[in-house]
């Protein structure tokens, strides 16, 4: 019993952090739009993973949400344009993001995708969930965290994705502190 309580506890203190961590990011609020980004070969598109449907042979379609992400002095005047009566110089983790619209856009994904994680749920107990940097995993281990969502979610984080030939060719998670 004392074992269940404390991973509820803890589980609640990863939500209560995690929300903090969303807050503290400087996620600016969205506007309404529905102009769909152009996307260009070689690109790299930073978004929030909507969902991965994939097909048969292992191809398939990632639904995304584009977003801009800003570090450094890019940060610091995004910031100041979007959150100007924050009360501090600049975004509190060095990083800013900005999220101006609703817009999901559907992304084909080649079956031979690389898949690079920081952090996610690798054993189903949260005491095992840690950082392991640019641990690559498959394609479908990618869809079926992005079912599991008990412990981490990892639609939570933003990634950043290489668009070669018309697909999504490298699917790269980025740690958010």
């Amino acid at each position: 019993m004392k074992r269940r309580l404390s991973v509820v506890l803890a589980l609640f203190l990863v939500v209560v952090m995690s929300s903090l961590v969303t807050s503290s990011s400087g996620a600016a609020d969205r506007k309404d739009s529905t102009a769909r980004p152009a996307i260009r070969d070689g690109q790299e598109l930073t978004v929030y993973i909507d969902q991965l449907n994939l097909t048969g042979d292992g191809s398939g379609e990632i639904v995304v949400d584009p977003v801009q992400w800003y570090t450094g002095e890019e940060a610091k005047a995004e910031f100041a344009k979007y959150e100007p009566d924050a009360g501090i110089d600049g975004p509190p983790d060095g990083y800013f993001i900005v999220n101006e619209s609703e817009l999901l856009l559907p992304l084909a994904v080649a079956e031979d995708a690389v898949v690079i994680m920081q952090v996610y749920d690798r054993t189903g107990d949260f005491a095992d969930v840690g950082i392991q940097w640019n641990e690559r995993i498959s394609l479908s281990k990618l869809d079926t965290l992005l079912h599991h969502t008990d412990i981490v979610d990892v639609r939570d984080f933003p990634y950043h994705l290489t668009i070669e030939d018309g697909k999504v060719t490298k699917i790269v998670q980025q740690y958010i502190p």
